[in-house]
This record gives structure tokens, C-alpha cells and sequence, in this order.
């Protein structure tokens, strides 16, 4: 499994110059949240345009056989944790012009410093 983000005690290396175009999935991404855009969140890349996703495995806000085709320039992202996370079960697929910018690296707590976006880690 990828590495997750903790609520607080951690810092990371954000890149704030990417190319949308180039997200992949597993990527985890800052953008402006849809429910209030002065709020910057951060969520995982689960879906690309055109992929076919399931709308909420978790039967939580959707039933888990719903299905829905991400449009183009719009990515579906989740939270790790799905039991506490709004993302687009919520709201839907996101506008790749709200992403300002993608995590590639945890460096702080030291220990368990990872680069998310290539499968990348280091240990001090």
C-alpha cells in the first residue's frame, strides 16, 4: 500500500509547478476543495479521465455497484482515510485546474521519509 498521510506531525516537499496532464494515479495531489476554495486539501489520484471508477466502494454515500466515467481534464480522488474523508464520493470528479500541487516527498518524521510519486525512500 502507499504510504498515508498522518492528520498532523509530519512535513512534506510539495511541487507546486506541474503539468496537470502528467498526474498519474496513486499521486497525491493539493487542490482548491470544491465545497470552499479558500480551503487547500490534499487527496490521493485514484481515477483519470476516462477511467471508469466506482462512485463509493464503501456503500457509504453511493450503492457500490454505481459507476461513473471521469470527464476529460477532471481526476477522481479519495482520502486515505475513507471513513473520515470528503473527496469526490462527495463531490464528484475534481477539475484538474483546481490541483496546484502534487506531494514528492515526506520529510519529516525522518524515519519513514518516502518519495510518493516514483516509489522512491530513503532512511536516515
Amino acid at each position: 500500500m502507499m504510504p498515508t498521510m498522518a492528520m498532523d506531525g509530519e512535513a512534506v516537499l510539495e511541487l507546486r509547478m506541474i503539468d496537470p496532464r502528467r498526474i498519474v494515479r496513486g499521486d497525491l495531489v493539493t487542490f482548491a476543495s470544491p465545497l470552499d476554495p479558500s480551503r487547500k486539501v490534499c487527496k490521493r489520484v485514484v481515477g483519470l479521465p476516462g477511467d471508469v471508477v466506482c462512485v463509493d466502494p464503501t456503500g457509504e454515500y453511493a450503492p457500490s455497484t454505481e459507476h461513473v466515467v471521469i470527464p476529460r481534464n477532471h481526476v477522481w480522488i479519495s482520502g486515505d482515510n475513507a471513513a473520515a474523508s470528503r473527496d469526490s464520493r462527495l463531490y464528484g470528479p475534481v477539475s484538474m485546474a483546481l490541483i496546484k500541487g502534487k506531494l514528492i516527498a515526506r520529510v519529516w518524521p525522518l524515519r519513514s521519509a518516502t518519495i510518493f510519486s516514483n516509489n522512491f525512500s530513503y532512511i536516515d
